[in-house]
């Protein structure tokens, strides 16, 4: 892990993980920690400010929120494969599967799907889409970026997910963005400056199969406001592989779509899964197969566990629905429990195509 990636704890029991020493606001918070600042920089309207030494960046921020500004420590975001044991916290080779068939004839106007992730590789499901061959050149997923000779513990993450989309979207176009590294890390400022990059062609999904805990237990305003800026685009996120019930960002905020993982049998809770009140669907994120990378055993394809990869089923099944509607209204069918079942602390459950 980064070396400046720190653990806070500002309320015990209740740790996050941030940038040390950086705090995201706007251009009117700059203003109100200036004595407070060593450098920023800005892109889009945000500021990352790296303190002064000694500045404890969770006081300022409760601070600046205090006085009306939005602001937030520089958050660490993780992707959500299963970190702690199991028969599943790595990805496992798999025989290759079909890819699904696309609508016949294609969509002339085809769903966009943007998926946050650490960014996908060529496959043979897609390298001929027109939507990959646009920008083929911008993508890739690096198997070893820190070149130990080890598949990096979540590279292949965006690829997996990708292929778990289209696998209940065949037609959508995806607009894949990296926001992770290899080993499933990112932060704040890079997620901003990723949702500002879609605000001048809004996708009509998204997906974020990432998330964290934050310093206070509340959602970023920053992140909050940047997500509200995409008003017609439906947001399906992970809700975290916590086993509890801590609300997990961005996917506990109310316009989201929050989404737990189901076990392999599609029936009880995945045991690692976050629950609560504040999720509101979920799918099998237990031993999925899917896309991969070309690395070592494997040959393009891989099974994998997490809610990340059950956020993706659903975004998948949303992006399905927006093919008739607009995507606000295909959250709504998608999540009807009349169509199918609701699990307590957990959602509508969301079925994995067969």
């Amino acid at each position: 892990m980064d070396a400046d990636i720190v653990r806070v704890e500002p309320v015990p029991g209740s740790p996050a993980l941030i940038r040390a020493g950086q705090l995201l606001t706007d251009a009117a918070g700059m203003e109100a920690v200036s004595r407070w600042t060593a450098a920023a920089a800005e892109a889009d309207g945000v500021f990352r400010i790296r303190l002064s030494p000694g500045v404890d960046v969770c006081d300022l921020t409760a601070m600046v929120r205090d006085r009306g500004h939005r602001a937030s420590p520089n958050h660490i975001l993780m992707g959500q494969p299963l970190f702690f044991g199991g028969p599943a916290s790595r990805p496992f080779p798999a025989a290759p599967a079909s890819a699904p068939l696309p609508p016949s004839p294609p969509d002339e106007d085809p769903v966009t799907v943007a998926v946050l992730d650490t960014c996908l590789t060529a496959h043979p499901w897609w390298e001929k889409s027109p939507w990959f061959l646009e920008r083929r050149r911008e993508l890739g997923e690096a198997p070893d970026a820190d070149g130990d000779g080890v598949l990096d513990a979540q590279a292949g993450h965006g690829t997996f997910v990708a292929g778990l989309v289209l696998r209940s979207a065949p037609g959508a176009r995806l607009h894949p963005l990296q926001v992770l590294d290899g080993h499933g890390v990112g932060d704040e400022a890079g997620l901003l400056r990723a949702l500002a990059r879609l605000r001048a062609d809004p996708p009509q999904v998204l997906n974020l199969s990432f998330g964290c805990h934050t310093f206070d237990d509340r959602p970023s305003p920053l992140v909050e406001a940047a997500l509200g800026g995409l008003a017609g685009t439906a947001v399906v996120a992970c809700a975290g592989n916590t086993a509890s019930d801590r609300p997990f960002w961005p996917a506990a905020l109310p316009e989201v779509v929050a989404v737990g993982a189901l076990d392999a049998a599609e029936e009880d809770r995945a045991p690692f899964s976050a629950y609560g009140p504040w999720v509101d669907a979920c799918a099998r994120g237990e031993w999925l197969t899917s896309t991969f990378l070309e690395y070592g055993a494997f040959r393009g394809y891989a099974r994998w566990s997490g809610t990340s990869f059950a956020a993706a089923v659903v975004a998948g099944a949303v992006a399905a629905a927006t093919r008739d509607v607009a995507p606000k209204e295909a959250v709504a069918r998608v999540l009807d429990p009349r169509g199918t079942r609701k699990i307590s602390d957990l959602g509508t459950a969301v079925p994995l195509p067969r």
